[in-house]
Formats: C-alpha cells, sequence, structure tokens
C-alpha cells in the first residue's frame, strides 16, 4: 500500500506518492497548509456570524453564502486540488512563494467582491472579479505545468477534474460579475445568467473536484484497495459531467431550458456513475475515518439528490418556476452536499498534513472526530428539514441544527490548527508560521475587510420617511447613506433632498411580498430583489436632479417612483422622464385607429358562443397567467396580459351549489398576479393574495348565488391590470333556466394601447380616455364576423361589465328585450306588459336579456353610449332565413 502525506491510500500503485514522503512531510509543507486552512476557518466562522444575523440583516444571507462559497470552499479547494495534482503526477512541488501568491490573491479577490457587491461599487466588483480569473488563470496553468513532464500514474486521469474545476471557478467569476451590476437585460435575462451561475459554481467549482477526488480519497479512508475499473470510469465520469454541465450553462445563459435540462441530465448520469462505483468499492472493513467516510458518502448522496431534482424541475416547469424551485435547493447543497464533504475531508485529511508522525497523526485525528456521530446526525437532519416541504419554521429549525453542526466542528478545527502550529514551530526550529507572514496577514485582512463592510453597512439613517435630506454642512455633507424601502408600490422616502456636490449612497430593501428592483436615471440598478434582500446603489457625486423607479411592468406609472433633488435646482426632478416608457404611434389613437381597416389574414374573432352548464357539480380548470400578443383591432397588436392567454379569460360556467377549484400559474416572468372570483364568498386573504413568478394556487369556492359574475386579477395595481386584460366572466344559471336557441357571452370592457404599464398607458386609464371600447377583447370584431341566427329562432345575450372604469348600455337595434335578468333577478319575464331597450349595467355587474329576431336580415348590437359604440363597441347579429 502507498500512502499519501504518510496516509493509506490503497491504490496498489508501487509508484505512488510514497515515492516522495519527505517533501509531503515537510515542515515548510505543513506550515502552508497550517496556514493556508487559519484561512479556512476565518471564512467558515465569517460565514457563520452573517447567517446568524439574517434575520436582522437581509442580505445577511447572500453574505453567509458567499463567505462560505468563494471564501472557505474555494480556498480548500485550490489549496487541495495543488496537493493531490502534485501527488497523482508525482511532480515537483511548486514554487511556495507563488502558490502563496496565488491563494492570497485569489482570498484577497474574494474580500473585494462580496466588499464591492455589498457597497455597490462597480469599480472594485471588476477589480475584483478580473483579480480572481486571474488567480484561477495562474492555477489552471500550474496544473497544467505539473502534468508536463511528470512521471504520472494511472490516477492521472483525476487531475483533468481540477482543469475542468478552475476553468467553472473563471467562468462563475465572470457570471457573478454581470449579476453583480443588475444590468442583464431583464428578468428573463438575469434568471438565466443566474441559473449559470448557481450551476457552474456549485456543481463545477465545487462539484467536479469532489468527485473526482473520492475516485482517490474514499479507498483511502475506507483502507481498501482502489478498483481496477477506476482510471477508465473517471474518463467517463468526467466526459459526462464535464460536457453535460457546459451544455447547461451555455443554454441557460441563452435561456433555453429544455436544452439545459438535457445537459444537466449528462451531468446527473456522470454523477450516478462515480457514486455506483463508490458503493461497489465499500467493504466490511473498519475505516481508518468513520466520520470522514460517513461525511463522504452523505454528502455524496445530497449531491446526487439535488442534482436529480434540479433536472426534475428543470425538465418539466418554465425557467421561472424552476429557478424559484432550484433557489430552494441551494440550502440543501450548501449543507448536505458542500458542508458535509468539506468537514468530512479535513477531518480526514487535517491529521495527515499537520502531524508529524502515526502517533500524532491518531492524537489530531481523534480531537476532530471527537462527537462526530452526533454532529452527522445533527447536520444531516437540518439538511433534511430544509429539502423537505414542511412549514417555515422546520427550514429555519433545520438551518439552525446545521449551523449548530458547522460551529461545533470549528470548536475542534481551531485547537487542531494551534496544535499543529505549534508542531510546526518545533519542527522548523523558529518561531512557527508567522515567520513568513503573507498568509496570516491575508488571514487577518479577510476578516478585517469583512468585518469593516459589515459593520459599516448595518446601518444607515433616514429623515422623514417621506423626504430624507442629505444636506448639511462642511464634510458631513459630503458623504451620506439614505435607507430606501419598497413596498406597497411605494418608494420610501419618495424624496430625497441633497446639497449640490453630495456623494450619496442609497441602501435599498424591498419590505413587499413581491419583487422589485430600484433603477437610477443614468446611474446603476439594484438586481431584481426578493422579501427582505437589499442591495446599496453608490450614486456618486450628485449635480442634477434624478429620478428612480421599479422597473416591473406598471410599477414605476403607479407611482413607485423616487425624486433626488438638488437643493435649490430650478428644474423640475420629474420632467421628461415618461420619454421612451410607452405611448402608441398615432395610428393608435381614438381618431387614428381605423375601425373599418381589415385584420389581418390569420386573426379570427373570439367565439362569443356560450356552450350549456357542464355536468357534474365539481369544476376544475388551470388558469395560466401571461403576456399575449392579441390583434386588438384591425391590424393593431398589442401585448395584454391574460388569464389563459386570451383578453377577457376563458368564461366558466355552473349552477347553484356547484363547486369551482380554479389552479391559477403565474407563469409571467417578470410580475406578480392574483385572481379575484366574484361569484365566491371567502375571506380574500390566502385565495386572492399575489402570487411571484412561478407560483401557484388553488382557488376554491362555492357558487351560493345565480348571476352573472366578473373575475380579474387582485394584485395592486388592479387598474392597470385588468386595463390590460386580466379579466373574465363566470356564469351560474338561476334555477329553471329555460332553453334557448342561441346563448352569447359580451364581455364589455375599455382598451388601451401602448406599452403595458407605460406612463403614457396608465394616464390614459387615470383619465378615462381608452383608445378603443370593445366587447370580448377586439374593436369592432363581430362588425367583422358576425354573430348568427335564424329568424323566429331565441337568444339570450349574456352582458359583463369588466370596465375596469366604464360600465355599458347594451342595445339590440331592431329588437325589443322581453326578458331581462340583472345581478341576480328578474327585472322583466316573457308575458310581462312591457318591454325592454337596453341592459344597463355599472362596472362589474352582469346579466342577460333575451329577444326573438322576427325576419331576416342584420342587426347592430351595440353599447348605447355612442362614444363607446363608435370607439369600437358595436357588431352585428346577422339573422338569416
Amino acid at each position: 500500500m502507498t500512502t499519501i502525506a504518510g496516509g493509506p491510500t490503497g491504490t496498489g500503485d508501487a509508484s505512488g506518492p510514497a515515492r516522495y514522503p519527505s517533501r509531503f512531510g515537510a515542515s515548510g509543507v505543513k506550515s502552508r497548509h497550517l496556514r493556508a486552512h487559519v484561512l479556512v476557518v476565518a471564512w467558515l466562522a465569517l460565514a457563520l456570524l452573517a447567517a446568524a444575523a439574517q434575520e436582522t440583516v437581509p442580505v445577511a444571507r447572500w453574505m453567509s453564502v458567499h463567505l462560505f462559497l468563494l471564501g472557505a470552499v474555494t480556498t480548500a479547494v485550490l489549496v487541495w486540488s495543488e496537493h493531490f495534482a502534485v501527488a497523482l503526477l508525482h511532480a515537483k512541488i511548486p514554487d511556495e512563494r507563488w502558490s502563496t501568491a496565488r491563494l492570497a490573491t485569489a482570498n484577497l479577490a474574494v474580500a473585494g467582491l462580496i466588499t464591492g457587491v455589498w457597497t455597490a461599487t462597480p469599480v472594485l466588483t471588476a477589480v475584483s472579479a478580473a483579480l480572481l480569473v486571474a488567480a484561477a488563470g495562474a492555477h489552471l496553468m500550474m496544473l497544467v505545468r505539473l502534468g508536463r513532464g511528470a512521471l504520472g500514474g494511472r490516477l492521472k486521469p483525476i487531475v483533468s477534474y481540477y482543469w475542468a474545476a478552475t476553468a467553472a471557478l473563471i467562468a462563475g467569476a465572470v457570471l457573478g460579475w454581470m449579476l453583480s451590476g443588475g444590468g442583464a437585460g431583464g428578468p428573463d435575462r438575469y434568471a438565466g445568467l443566474r441559473l449559470a451561475h448557481i450551476h457552474v459554481t456549485l456543481l463545477g467549482w465545487i462539484g467536479l473536484p469532489v468527485l473526482g477526488t473520492l475516485f482517490m480519497l474514499w479507498p483511502t479512508v475506507l483502507g481498501v484497495r482502489m478498483k481496477d475499473r477506476t482510471a477508465k470510469v473517471s474518463r467517463w465520469v468526467l466526459w459526462l459531467t464535464g460536457s453535460g454541465l457546459l451544455a447547461a450553462a451555455a443554454a441557460l445563459v441563452l435561456g433555453w431550458r429544455r436544452p439545459a435540462a438535457a445537459g444537466l441530465a449528462l451531468y446527473v448520469a456522470g454523477a450516478a456513475l462515480a457514486v455506483h462505483l463508490l458503493v461497489r468499492t465499500v467493504r466490511g472493513s473498519r475505516p481508518v475515518s468513520a466520520a470522514a467516510a460517513w461525511m463522504l458518502a452523505t454528502g455524496t448522496c445530497w449531491l446526487l439528490i439535488a442534482a436529480a431534482a434540479d433536472l426534475a424541475w428543470l425538465a418539466a416547469r418554465p425557467l421561472a418556476e424552476a429557478q424559484a424551485e432550484i433557489d430552494a435547493l441551494l440550502p440543501v447543497l450548501l449543507i448536505g452536499f458542500v458542508a458535509q464533504v468539506l468537514i468530512g475531508a479535513l477531518t480526514y485529511l487535517l491529521p495527515v498534513v499537520l502531524s508529524s508522525g502515526p502517533e500524532d497523526r491518531a492524537a489530531v485525528r481523534a480531537l476532530l472526530e471527537r462527537g462526530w456521530l452526533p454532529r452527522l446526525a445533527t447536520l444531516n437532519t437540518g439538511a433534511a428539514l430544509v429539502a423537505l416541504p414542511l412549514p417555515g419554521p422546520a427550514a429555519t429549525t433545520g438551518t439552525l441544527l446545521a449551523a449548530l453542526a458547522g460551529a461545533a466542528f470549528l470548536t475542534l478545527a481551531v485547537p487542531a490548527l494551534v496544535r499543529g502550529g505549534r508542531k510546526a514551530s518545533q519542527d522548523a526550529g523558529t518561531a512557527g508560521a508567522s515567520g513568513r507572514p503573507a498568509l496570516w496577514g491575508t488571514a487577518a485582512g479577510v476578516v478585517l475587510t469583512v468585518l469593516a463592510v459589515l459593520v459599516a453597512n448595518s446601518g444607515g439613517d433616514t429623515g422623514d420617511p417621506a423626504v430624507a435630506s442629505a444636506a448639511g454642512s462642511g464634510a458631513a455633507a459630503a458623504h451620506r447613506t439614505v435607507e430606501v424601502t419598497l413596498g406597497d408600490l411605494r418608494i420610501r422616502p419618495g424624496r430625497i433632498e441633497v446639497t449640490e456636490g453630495t456623494a450619496l449612497r442609497l441602501k435599498v430593501t424591498n419590505a413587499d411580498a413581491r419583487r422589485h428592483d430600484l433603477k437610477v436615471e443614468s446611474g446603476p440598478s439594484t438586481p431584481m430583489l426578493g422579501t427582505g434582500d437589499s442591495h446599496t446603489l453608490d450614486l456618486g457625486t450628485i449635480t442634477g436632479d434624478r429620478e428612480a423607479w421599479c422597473t416591473l411592468p406598471g410599477h414605476r406609472a403607479a407611482g413607485m417612483t423616487m425624486d433626488i433633488v438638488v437643493k435649490g435646482a430650478a428644474k423640475d426632478a420629474t420632467a421628461g422622464h415618461a420619454d421612451g416608457h410607452g405611448g402608441h404611434s398615432a395610428a393608435a389613437t381614438p381618431d387614428g385607429l381605423d375601425l373599418t381597416a381589415d385584420f389581418s389574414d390569420t386573426w379570427h374573432s373570439r367565439d362569443a358562443g356560450l356552450a350549456p352548464a357542464p355536468g357534474g357539480t365539481v369544476h376544475r380548470t388551470e388558469l395560466h397567467a401571461a403576456h399575449t400578443t392579441v390583434e386588438v383591432a384591425p391590424g393593431v397588436k398589442q401585448q395584454m396580459w391574460t388569464f389563459g392567454g386570451s383578453a377577457p379569460g376563458p368564461t366558466l360556467r355552473g349552477k347553484v351549489g356547484d363547486v369551482f377549484e380554479i389552479t391559477l400559474v403565474n407563469d409571467d416572468t417578470g410580475m406578480g398576479h392574483g385572481i379575484d372570483f366574484h361569484a365566491g364568498a371567502l375571506a380574500p386573504d390566502e385565495p386572492m393574495r399575489t402570487l411571484d413568478p412561478g407560483e401557484r394556487l388553488v382557488y376554491r369556492f362555492r357558487a351560493e348565488k345565480a348571476g352573472a359574475w366578473l373575475y380579474h386579477c387582485s394584485t395592486a395595481p388592479m387598474l392597470q391590470h385588468m386595463g390590460n386584460g386580466m379579466y373574465g366572466a363566470v356564469i351560474i344559471d338561476p334555477p329553471g333556466l329555460a332553453k334557448v336557441d342561441h346563448e352569447y357571452v359580451l364581455v364589455s370592457s375599455e382598451l388601451y394601447l401602448g406599452t403595458p404599464g407605460s406612463t403614457a398607458q396608465v394616464t390614459k386609464m387615470r383619465q378615462n380616455t381608452p383608445d378603443a371600447w370593445v366587447f370580448n377583447g377586439i374593436a369592432a370584431q363581430y362588425a367583422k364576423e358576425p354573430l348568427t341566427v335564424k329568424a323566429g329562432e331565441r337568444a339570450r345575450f349574456w352582458v359583463i361589465a369588466a370596465g375596469p372604469s366604464d360600465g355599458v348600455a347594451f342595445h339590440v337595434v331592431g329588437t325589443v328585450f322581453d326578458t331581462v335578468y340583472k345581478e341576480g333577478a328578474y327585472t322583466l319575464k316573457p308575458g310581462d306588459a312591457g318591454g325592454a331597450q337596453v341592459l344597463d349595467l355599472a362596472p362589474a355587474q352582469g346579466g342577460f336579456a333575451e329577444t326573438t329576431f322576427p325576419e331576416a336580415g342584420h342587426y347592430p348590437f351595440v353599447d348605447h353610449d355612442m362614444r363607446h359604440a363608435e370607439a369600437g363597441a358595436h357588431g352585428t347579429v346577422e339573422v338569416s332565413r
């Protein structure tokens, strides 16, 4: 058997690293590993501190993840990939000065990245990202050079995993830098880049070296011989995982979901192949380190479980919905896979590199393995609680359990490092590791830098909640940080007053249940912020008035804006900001809309026919909220916000006592939506809540009363959501409803052209100056394709006034209504002496009118408010013999 740094491997390769025991046992190498792992422990400690602050500092979650992954794990992978590459290639140990420089550069770059993103300093972020790419590139070059001329061995292919992982780190750094500015080109683009960043980081930079190293480390920890097929299988696994990850990341950047899923399937297949070989390696022998063996095994299982779940969601759901599910996987990967593998590997490897002999190694291992079984159970219980779809407290408990297990390991690792430092001092006959201060200085710099950032940005003061003044005198007025809160479709404060020359920063926190961002005119923008997330924008020196707003459709026009005003400036801070935010061509104005023009060749009118109520007492429907482009007038296409791909949405019908079970799915990747059924009576808190992109809910109600009912989007601002098409009809038949020859449903509404949610469009909504009035969402459609009946036949017209602001006066020219049903009651029945000429409905009201057409001909129907009729709310009933 051979040894790596004095430990058994079971490779069966007589030419293994045991030929170079003096190099791996030298005090200089031990000192390097000691100093490097001081950095790992420092990053882990900071990550735990940030995790503990998540409840009070929203951005602490982001900080804890990146302190752990970019800090602790990256340092560990850089150290151990170099170590194992030397051992596996039988190569010369790289120059210590260059190794120290690469590691110090990487750690300083990580500290700069975290600081730059946290403080919204684009220059620092860009420089730090470039520095990390440079350090990673230098690491990759070192690994490649090690293979040139080295003796190598049958495990040489494992070093290729480290090459691929380092390339993934470079890609992850570039993608992270692109995401840090929030200017990725919209929510969809941002989601694709973010998912690509997550995958190349977790599955590439961390997953690939773990899988590769396990081919060698797993038999070593078990104390058994390596399988003969290991080298061959390792090549196949790298090909599957590497090529699959590359394809998945590229597809995600381009927004291609299915190709991304195909690439991820290759990765999962490769990981499963590796696990299969590792399982076959297990024998009944007692492991060298039971703690390390169990942690490595359970960590690898979590990787396979999470990757398979990742694949399932990416393959089955839209990208935005998959993103939400994959976000939920991150804690599972971080706790179950990354943290557990890191702790397990260090439990085995630290005694190897820090000890000076078998007895010393056993003592260090015994120290690190104290209480390993309860720690293992605690960590994996925490991972399971986070992974399972349990209520919020369970996930919080799981996170706390995982943090407890991590803290317990740190309390053991610190004494082990101290012990190793003393041994190194004794072996070297010097002051020990302090004789080489580079990494100790880096460790101190990392700790102090990040702590300074946490302290400096943990607060900030504001003035009045409506107006914050950044004015002052002397040096106090030169720099100012203002806390900005997003919520309830408002930005608070709504106005910030500064003196000219003030260097202004905005600490932006989303306090709403919906996502928001903040874009500053001619300046930076935050990424899309979830509930409780924060981001700091550095606006630099303020020399003139500026505006800031949320970029989600309709939010700016709804009043989600903020003015930054230079005191004494003459210009109006809000002037000119409507440019580029909506409007429509002159042909889309009421005067210019040509209702006599032809529709496009592929256009068809909406079928106004209403089918009888379906059988059964439970009616299940799935409605998808999404943006859809519709030809809303002859030759005029408009993006609409729709339920089920049409405006109005599908008409639902039933009888009194029937139960409706509506599943609402928000397929809109950029904004939240909800739904409100007027036909049901229930507390609106839960069923009418706003769904974020990708979410779904089941809205269940019993139709206790008959009538023609409206349903519509329940998300504020409802004027915009309804005005852009999110409405529909529910028909509940009155008991004993007579049969007729034809039933039609006509939903009246206003049509507002222009970019949905733009300032120009919303101004028209508020001033009630629509571009057209319509039946069933399209102007003059039934003048082009009339409704048809035969002379003598009886027709029932169900009418619902969707508004959002105007009612309707429904009238059919050339006939008289003999039956009128309005808001749950008959106002006229057959046999009554009188007749009716109009079914008049206020916004959100509904009913029906019936008539019999006496002879063949063309009978116009209109909204008898002639402004409405002339601007699109008209059609024809074509009566044949």
